[in-house]
């Protein structure tokens, strides 16, 4: 089988702007583009930032699309987090860049998503669920997420717990510290200290392997 790629990008930045929090992204792409990724993942509203008081509003298409054309340019699936509107409200959401379409994909957030390699779209996951809507040809479970300490102790556990149970792997993007990834058995792969960073996964014949790489 070929290799598949994937990193989870450890992004802390707060900016003032949704064009500023693009072209953060974009480093992070750039390098994941150097490291021949097919897949990058950010975290919990990595687009926008938590706000203040209140959710931000959600960004347009044209305010993210140097984010399409990178993944047009580089042959890159991203996922990154953003608000959308729903029902007259806001919530977090996320945006699914893919070489494959010229429009971006939002979501809810939900719990995390699957996905297929080389797949268009996403699907939902809630992990509460008894019974997750997991297709059976999905290679990975993504979550984007934006925790501290206490809530990451708790996340790490119910992921890993997930991987073990539907024996998928579990990709963790998470703000500031603590990103990982399991393989299909639960076992840790590689897990983030803090700062900045790409936590990368290969998937080739001997199973999954795993790197950090510190952004510069």
């Amino acid at each position: 089988m070929s290799r598949w790629n994937i990193a989870a990008a450890q992004y802390a930045a707060q900016h003032p702007s949704v064009d500023s929090h693009v072209k953060h992204h974009l480093r992070f792409i750039d390098e994941a583009a150097r490291q021949q990724c097919q897949l990058l993942v950010f975290p919990e509203l990595s687009l926008t930032g938590p706000g203040e008081a209140d959710l931000p509003a959600p960004p347009d298409d044209l305010q993210l699309s140097p984010l399409l054309h990178a993944a047009q340019a580089y042959n890159i699936t991203v996922i990154a987090g953003l608000t959308l509107v729903h029902q007259g409200q806001r919530q977090k959401g996320l945006a699914l860049f893919t070489p494959h379409l010229d429009t971006v994909l939002r979501y809810p957030q939900g719990s995390g998503a699957s996905l297929i390699p080389g797949d268009k779209q996403l699907t939902i996951i809630d992990t509460q669920s008894e019974t997750p809507n997991l297709d059976p040809q999905a290679t990975l479970f993504t979550s984007c997420q934006a925790v501290g300490d206490n809530r990451w102790r708790q996340s790490i556990s119910t992921l890993q717990r997930f991987a073990h149970k539907y024996a998928i792997a579990v990709l963790m993007a998470n703000a500031r510290s603590g990103s990982a990834l399991w393989d299909e058995k639960g076992q840790l792969i590689v897990r983030a200290d803090k700062g900045e960073l790409l936590l990368t996964g290969s998937l080739g014949r001997q199973g999954w392997q795993g790197d950090i790489i510190p952004l510069g």
